[in-house]
C-alpha cells in the first residue's frame, strides 16, 4: 500500500473514528482502524462491535492494500502535521511509515486479516429525515437513558414511526424509570418507508450520530436491516447493533387528567433551579418546590454545607402543594428545550409530574417526586 493524501483530509476522516474505537477492550484489536486504499480512496473501517464506521476520502493511490493501526497514535501524529500532502507506505510487518517533506514516522502495524470480519448491508430501503430534527430528538431523549445494566431493554431510546389522526411521522421514548421523554415529529408519508415497527437504539450509538449530526446540514438517510441500524450521510456510513428486548407500554408511565397546572418562564426557573441546587444532597439532588397563588418557593437542605431558598413568580391558581423533585431531572428536562414557557401538570406530592414546552405537546417530560 503506498498513497499520498491532504493532511487536513485524513486528520478528519481518523477524527471521526476515534469515540468509536474501544481504549479499554477486551479485545485489543479494536484499538485499532483498518485503512484500505483503493483506486482513487482511501477507506477508513473502525468499530467497537456495537458501533461500526466507514468512510472514505479521495487520495492518490499508487499501490493498493491495507493495514490495521492504533487509531488515537495514527491520529495524535496526523493532526501535529502542517496542512499538505502527506505519504503513507505500509511496509514489512505491517509498518506504516508517514512522510511529509522532511518529516518521517513509522507506526507499527498489524496485518489487515486479524481485524474483526465488519458488517455489511444490502437494503436500499432507506428512510430521509432531517438532520436538524433528528439531532433535537436525540438531544430532546438521552438523558432519560437508563445506566442501569440488570435493564439491558432501557439502556437505549426507543424508535418508531407512528400514525395519528393528526399526521405520520416518528417517535422517540426513553425512561430510566424515575423519568420519562417523549418527543414525536410529523414527516408524513415518509414515515412509512421504515420497516419493521419499533428499535431500541443504544446510548452510544445515539452519541455517535449525534456527532455526524454535527457536521450535516443536508438530511441524513437511515435503515433497520435485521439487528442492525444504517445510517448514512455522504460518504459516512453507521452501522448501530440495536438493542434485543422489548421495551415497555411507555404510555402506561405518562400521567393523565393532573389536575394542578402551571406556567413559568423557562430561563427563570432554570436559573433559580441551577443555584437553589448547590445546597441539595449530593447524590439525591433533592429540592421542594412549594406552590401558593402566583408563586413558586424553592428550596433545598444539606446538614453539611447549609440551605438555599428562592421564590419565583409563575401562573399558578390551585391550591397550595408541596412537593419534592431531583433538582437534575427537572434541569436537564429545561436545557433540552428552547422554548420560553414550559408548563408543568401535577396531581400531589406522590405522583409523577409532567413537564412540557407550553404550546407544544409533541414534548412529553415525565419525573417521578421525591419524598421530602
Amino acid at each position: 500500500m503506498k498513497l499520498q493524501i491532504q493532511q487536513a483530509d485524513f486528520v478528519t476522516l481518523l477524527s471521526r473514528a476515534q469515540n468509536i474505537v474501544e481504549k479499554r477492550n477486551a479485545m485489543p484489536i479494536l484499538i485499532n482502524v483498518l485503512l484500505d486504499a483503493e483506486g482513487d480512496r482511501l477507506k477508513i473501517f473502525a468499530t467497537d462491535l456495537e458501533v461500526s464506521l466507514t468512510d472514505e476520502v479521495s487520495a492518490k493511490v499508487e499501490r493498493s492494500g491495507r493495514v490495521a493501526v492504533n487509531a488515537k497514535s495514527l491520529f495524535d501524529i496526523l493532526k501535529e502535521l502542517p496542512p499538505g500532502l502527506v505519504e503513507l507506505e505500509k511496509r514489512e510487518n505491517n509498518w506504516l511509515h508517514i512522510r511529509q517533506n522532511q518529516i518521517e514516522s513509522n507506526i507499527v502495524g498489524i496485518s489487515p486479516d486479524e481485524y474483526p470480519v465488519f458488517p455489511t448491508y444490502s437494503t436500499e430501503n432507506f428512510v430521509s429525515i432531517d438532520s436538524q430534527v433528528l439531532a433535537e430528538m436525540i438531544e430532546k431523549t438521552i438523558y432519560s437513558v437508563s445506566n442501569d445494566e440488570t435493564r439491558y431493554h432501557l439502556n437505549g431510546v426507543y424508535f418508531h414511526r407512528f400514525e395519528e389522526t393528526r399526521g405520520k411521522g416518528f417517535r422517540m421514548v426513553a425512561t430510566d424509570g424515575h423519568r420519562l421523554s417523549l418527543v414525536e415529529r410529523v414527516t408524513g408519508d415518509e414515515a412509512d418507508k421504515l420497516s419493521g415497527t419499533g428499535v431500541i437504539i443504544p446510548r452510544k450509538g445515539l452519541n455517535e450520530i449525534r456527532k455526524l449530526l454535527d457536521h450535516v446540514d443536508q438530511p441524513i438517510e437511515m435503515a433497520i436491516e435485521g439487528a442492525q441500524l444504517i445510517v448514512r450521510s455522504g460518504t459516512t456510513v453507521l452501522m448501530i447493533r440495536l438493542i434485543e428486548g422489548k421495551y415497555p407500554n411507555y404510555q402506561q408511565l405518562i400521567p393523565r387528567d393532573l389536575s394542578k397546572r402551571l406556567s413559568v418562564k423557562r430561563d427563570t426557573l432554570l436559573s433559580s433551579l441551577k443555584r437553589v441546587s448547590l445546597f441539595s444532597n449530593q447524590k439525591s439532588k433533592g429540592v421542594t418546590l412549594n406552590l401558593t397563588n402566583g408563586r413558586m418557593e424553592i428550596s433545598s437542605n444539606n446538614p453539611e454545607l447549609g440551605d438555599a431558598r428562592e421564590t419565583i413568580e409563575v401562573d399558578y391558581a390551585g391550591k397550595e402543594l408541596k412537593i419534592g423533585f431531583n433538582a437534575k431531572y427537572i434541569l436537564d428536562v429545561l436545557s433540552s428545550m428552547t422554548d420560553d414557557t414550559v408548563q408543568i401538570q401535577l396531581n400531589d406530592q406522590l405522583s409523577p409530574g409532567l413537564v412540557r414546552p407550553k404550546d407544544d405537546d409533541s414534548y412529553t417530560c415525565v419525573v417521578m417526586p421525591m419524598r421530602i
